[in-house]
């Protein structure tokens, strides 16, 4: 799909639109990581969501957590960007993962019901029972970066 047009040298061009989305690893003090359950989805994922045209990933991280947990966070250390490839589910996209720091006390979640049916926090060898596969790969390449105190780049959820 293409948007927009761009003047370059005089002549106009077509740019092609990529979707992004981003999210937020947060963790509990354990480091077990927060995944939510989606009312419309049949596997959990990660907090966040569609980055809306105009804003910054930053941003719709910011917007997202609150719409889906009820709390404010403002969005830490870059840990992850993944270019996710198209296939026959879904167009191409860049995904951005931010540091959601930690949740001292789980009871202040408060989920919208007609979005979300639940949270957990799960282990990173749980990873793959509840998220999709790039999305579980997506998610330990997180706590590897956290961990590491410096970003990844990532294609496919895999480090490059």
């Amino acid at each position: 799909m293409t948007i927009g047009l761009e003047e370059q040298s005089g002549r106009l061009r077509v740019l092609p639109r990529k979707r992004s989305a981003s999210t937020m690893l947060i963790t509990d003090p354990a480091g077990r990581v927060l995944v939510v359950k989606p009312t419309y989805k049949p596997r959990w994922e990660l907090p966040g969501g569609a980055v809306e045209d105009g804003e910054s990933p930053g941003t719709a991280a910011a917007r997202e957590v609150p719409e889906e947990l009820g709390i404010h966070r403002v969005p830490g250390s870059l840990l992850a960007v993944d270019y996710v490839p198209s296939d026959a589910a879904r167009s191409e996209g860049l995904i951005v993962v931010f540091d959601g720091g930690t949740i001292e006390d789980p009871g202040v979640l408060r989920l919208p019901p007609e979005e979300l049916s639940g949270w957990a926090f799960i282990e990173r060898g749980q990873l793959a029972e509840y998220l999709p596969r790039l999305q579980a790969r997506r998610a330990a390449a997180g706590l590897d970066a956290r961990a590491a105190g410096r970003a990844v780049y990532l294609e496919d959820g895999h480090p490059c």
